[in-house]
């Protein structure tokens, strides 16, 4: 399939376009192939908010941004959402609608496809043939890989979370502002958020951001066996993460946990230290960029995949690399 348009629902914060739907914008410009890529926005928008939206777009290739205006669209709606994005599809006579995958990108998706009839495709990885399309995407937790064929009028998917790097366009755009009110019916209105209290901050942020990830397994030996490994992730001014069977231990918190129920995670460097790298975890961490793996088995599945490996006992090789630090810096 050859998109002659591809739409993009964008979700937006308090500064700008979410780092999930920037990736998602650069997925859709390579899959539109030098096509228009529209992107959708639904419900308010603060000046400053607009603003650097639209620089952000620009910076994506994005030929115009269609901004859905309504009252009712002041709350989150899943069904007004998508009324609004299934509009701008139609208008535009895209081939392909999508999204980033999150809760809201999925569930928008999701009413959007039963509303046009067809298949959607969700945590997609890449696009393994264009004509008819035929997409990768991870299944059962990201344990799983399944290739999967959309050859309906219009391809819907949404985009695994750092699947990919968000990257600028080649020329750059000033994208068109399209205003417009979707017609909303009541049905769309009958599940919307009401009210939003502020929760406690997600501490797991900070991991899926961290450019640099030391990350901990069962090799680490105990609740008291993560100190020169902390000492590490403090000298290279990384983040801790570890595997799920450290969490379950109770030996670190679940917030630190990457993986198929953690955090997925992109950095420049992951060093998993102890970890024998089992498909749940490794859900998590393929997207990195570079693996140095330490570990006493060199036929461990994360040994293998990594980039660099060290054989042997990160009580002994960890210190020495935090010694090393030291003594390089004075």
């Amino acid at each position: 399939m050859t998109p002659a348009g591809v739409g993009v629902l964008v979700e937006t914060d308090a500064i700008g376009t979410l780092l999930v739907s920037q990736e998602a914008l650069t997925f859709a410009r390579d899959l539109a192939g030098g096509r228009p890529v529209h992107a959708v926005v639904a419900g308010p928008l603060d000046a400053g908010v607009r603003d650097t939206l639209l620089a952000q777009l620009g910076e994506q290739g994005v030929t115009a941004l269609h901004h859905a205006t309504d009252d009712r669209l002041s709350t989150y709606s899943a069904a007004a959402w998508a009324t609004s994005v299934v509009d701008v599809v139609t208008r535009t006579a895209s081939c392909a609608l999508v999204a980033a995958g999150t809760p809201r990108g999925n569930e928008v998706l999701a009413h959007a496809a039963v509303r046009l009839g067809v298949a959607m495709a969700a945590n997609v990885l890449t696009v393994e043939q264009p004509d008819p399309l035929v997409v990768s995407r991870q299944v059962v937790g990201g344990a799983v890989l399944e290739e999967m064929r959309l050859d309906d009028p219009v391809a819907v998917l949404s985009v695994a979370g750092h699947a990919l790097d968000p990257t600028p366009a080649a020329s750059p755009t000033e994208p068109e502002v399209v205003t417009f009110a979707p017609t909303l019916s009541a049905a769309d209105l009958v599940a919307r958020v009401v009210r939003t209290e502020e929760g406690v901050p997600d501490e797991s942020a900070a991991l899926a951001s961290a450019r640099v990830v030391v990350g901990a397994g069962r090799g680490a030996g105990g609740a008291d066996g993560f100190k020169d490994l902390i000492s590490l992730t403090e000298l290279i001014g990384g983040a801790l993460g570890v595997s799920r069977v450290v969490t379950s231990l109770g030996w670190r918190p679940h917030h630190e946990q990457v993986g198929q129920t953690g955090s997925r995670i992109m950095p420049d460097v992951y060093i998993p230290c102890g970890i024998s790298g089992a498909i749940q975890h490794w859900a998590g961490c393929q997207s990195a960029k570079t693996i140095v793996a330490i570990n006493t088995d060199p036929e461990a599945p994360m040994v293998t995949r990594a980039h660099y490996a060290v054989i042997g006992d990160l009580h002994e090789i960890v210190p020495a690399i935090n010694d090393e630090i030291r003594r390089r810096r004075g």
